[in-house]
């Protein structure tokens, strides 16, 4: 019975050592053509980390890209998000090359909080995403999004493999999320135009 006690956990910890880190993947999945076409060309997107006055939660920047094994800048973040969002935008085909409307699409990271144990990772991330008008800065489109991201035990034994996991769910739900009210836009219509007309 002493020899089993000693040989399970070793063949567990083996096994978990034999996974490996998945990588950073922030691209939705099942993106397809959108319906809906905007008519607006994106000549700017970027990503950045939201100002501590602004965050709304820690941004785990040293779990999320490195798994702690490393400090880290945020720039390997902020440059993967912006790729699959690009990348998402793409192949949903919504806004038109060449419309005489110019946008911006800035994101904001304001929370990404990866739990540091746990059986289950959930990892919360919040994000801001605003679309504007490059002409008269017109705010045409803003919304606060929130997403979790869950990996359960039984999707690896080792915990800092489940918690990268958790990390690239949650911000595909987010990016999805983004491109799910993409579809609701007026490009018309402001939600805060930058100057009254005159009457």
């Amino acid at each position: 019975m002493r020899p089993l006690l000693i040989i399970v956990p070793m063949v567990l910890f083996l096994t978990g050592c034999a996974d490996q880190l998945p990588p950073l993947n922030f691209t939705p999945p099942n993106v397809g053509m959108s319906s809906n076409k905007l008519d607006a060309e994106v000549r700017s997107l970027i990503v950045t980390i939201g100002r501590p006055d602004e965050q709304k939660g820690d941004v785990d920047v040293m779990l999320v890209e490195s798994a702690g094994t490393a400090a880290s800048t945020g720039s390997n973040l902020t440059q993967l998000w912006k790729e699959s969002l690009q990348d998402a935008l793409n192949r949903m085909v919504i806004f038109k090359d060449d419309a005489p409307k110019k946008v911006n699409i800035s994101v904001k990271v304001l929370k990404i909080d990866v739990p540091s144990m746990g059986v289950t990772f959930d990892t919360e991330t919040i994000a801001r995403y605003e679309i504007t008008d490059r002409s008269n800065g017109d705010l045409i489109f803003t919304t606060d999004i929130t997403s979790t991201g869950s990996t359960p035990m039984s999707h690896a034994l080792a915990g800092v493999i489940r918690a990268r996991e958790s990390v690239n769910r949650s911000v595909q739900n987010n990016i999805s999320t983004f491109l799910q009210q993409l579809e609701t836009v007026d490009i018309k219509k402001p939600m805060f135009p930058a100057s009254k007309p005159v009457s």
